[in-house]
Parts: structure tokens; sequence; C-alpha cells
């Protein structure tokens, strides 16, 4: 399924949907005229745990003679917000993820050229996150370096604490695309997350699609484009930790609860890593996508 937190027209409150063609699906109120309790938030329904999932399709499923009216919205009368808002902690962001973004970093930034030994982990905000179509800012008083990686992110579904790689898998709840805004000439004494945890700069969605209709996280292109040119392109085959190793590796010493986020790394192209460098400004407008998902669309803003 593909789940999206939406907000209408005729509403204030962000709500719980499934995204079904062009409609919009409202969980709870389908859940309710199935005499189910189902709930209207995206963490909420996380927390219920895989059963919520099948039994979420299942009313689907059998309502498709007819979805009754007050329970589905058009798509293009809502707005899609980040799936999850406002996430309950820092999402877990690892860096150097891509063996051809080592190379391109260590030619441009002060990173090593050898491959890591261990996935590299730094943490943006939740404030960080913003929902489909919302503007990234640039903050011109403090960066002439602002750039873009497209990123899939992974969100968790059961607590991870100290597991295997062969368990891993089965804690993710779904994937989603993010894309992680840095201001490179804003990292301090090699930490990066004054760099990459500034308002704005965690675009995230535009739903997410759970875990059982992603065959092999390890098989998705990705791309992402700034005014309509292609800068990155790419694979998450060519992940250089992949997704079991980096949940083993963070759960090792830090438990993963539903609903944490793990931007997993972006390929080369990016705008450090180009000669000349190129750099976000605002009027520009970055698409970013990963197959099977979705695309986010963000235009960039002066403040």
């Amino acid at each position: 399924m593909r789940l999206v937190t939406y907000r209408s027209s005729i509403e204030a409150e962000a709500r719980l949907g499934v995204l079904d063609g062009d409609l919009v699906i409202d969980v709870e109120r389908i859940g309710l005229r199935a005499g189910l309790p189902l709930p209207s938030k995206m963490l909420d329904f996380i927390d219920l745990g895989p059963v919520a999932v099948s039994d979420l399709r299942s009313i689907i499923e059998d309502s498709r003679t007819g979805f009754r009216t007050g329970v589905t919205l058009p798509l293009g009368n809502v707005r899609l917000l980040a799936p999850i808002p406002r996430p309950r902690k820092n999402v877990f962001g690892i860096g150097l993820n891509y063996v051809e973004h080592v190379a391109e970093s260590a030619r441009t930034l002060d990173t090593s050229k050898d491959l890591p030994k261990q996935p590299i982990l730094f943490s943006k905000p939740p404030t960080t996150v913003i929902g489909p179509g919302e503007a990234v800012q640039h903050d011109a008083r403090i960066t002439q370096q602002l750039d873009w990686e497209v990123e899939l992110a992974v969100v968790m579904g059961r607590t991870a604490s100290r597991v295997s790689e062969d368990e891993a898998l089965a804690h993710v709840f779904g994937y989603s695309v993010m894309i992680d805004i840095s201001a490179r000439d804003n990292r301090r004494a090699g930490q990066w997350i004054y760099s990459k945890g500034q308002d704005t700069y965690a675009p995230f969605g535009p739903c997410i699609v759970t875990a059982d209709e992603i065959g092999d996280p390890h098989a998705l292109d990705l791309w992402l484009t700034v005014n309509g040119e292609t800068k990155q392109k790419s694979n998450t085959r060519h992940m250089l930790f992949k997704v079991p190793a980096l949940i083993a590796d963070i759960s090792a010493a830090i438990a993963l609860e539903p609903g944490d986020i793990i931007a997993s790394g972006t390929p080369d192209g990016v705008g450090a890593g180009r000669d000349p460098q190129e750099w976000l400004w605002p009027g520009d407008v970055i698409e970013a996508g990963v197959e099977g998902i979705g695309t986010l669309r963000h235009p960039v803003v002066a403040i």
C-alpha cells in the first residue's frame, strides 16, 4: 500500500490516507465503516504493527464494489504532507554510502578517499522535514553552497535493538523518498549536523510504500534533477552498506523504534562533486524520485 498524510480543503487536521489511483482513502473512516477502529495518524498506525497493514488491505479490497461517501477524496482535492510530518526523533542519515560518491567527495570535500569500513552516521532534526511541494529555504547569510542528495528513506515498523542483518528487514515498515539538503560551507570541524540539520533540509514523501510491496530495496532506480537537468541517476544496488547492514549497525547501540527514519545515502552527482561545483539558488526547482515509490518536487526560496 501507498500510505500518505493529507489535508483536505475542508478540514484543518492532517489525516492518514491510502493512495489508490486518483483517490485518497481515509484510513480511520474506512475502518469505522468496517467496524474496525483504525487511527487517523501515520505514527499511530505504524505502532499497531504488521497486522494493521493486513487488516487495512483486506478492508479496502472488500470495499472495491463501491466506496461510500465520506471515505474517499479525489487526489486533486487534497494536499499531501510529509508522510510523518513530525518524526519522534532525529532522522538517521548515512554519509558516503555509494562508492562513486566517496570518490567525488574526496576530490572536493575534506573526506577520505578510502571506502568507509563502517557506516558513517549523522542526524537531521525533526524540524528539517517538509512535505511534497514545500519550499527549501536558502539563507544567503548562512550559506553559499546549498547542495542536493536523493536518498531511499527506510521507515522502521518494529523496535530493533541489537538485531542481526538476517533479522533486520523484518523490522522495516516501508520505504519513501528523501532529499538530503546540505549547506556544504556549514560543516564544523568535521561535524555535519549544522550543515544538514537546518530547517527544511529534509524533503520527505510523497508516500510510504509498505515493505511487502518493495521486493528488493536494493534494486531501485533513483534520480534527481535541478531545473529539469539530470544531476543524479543511479540504483540502490550500488549502496556500500545495504539496508540490513545499516539497521544492524545502528541498532547495535541505539534502539530503532517504530516510525524512525533512516536516510540511506546518496549516489554521485551532487553539486559539490562537480567541476566546476554547482549549488542551489533561489528560483531553482529540485525534483527527485525513487522507482516504485514516487517523486518529490520542491522550489528553493530565499529567506
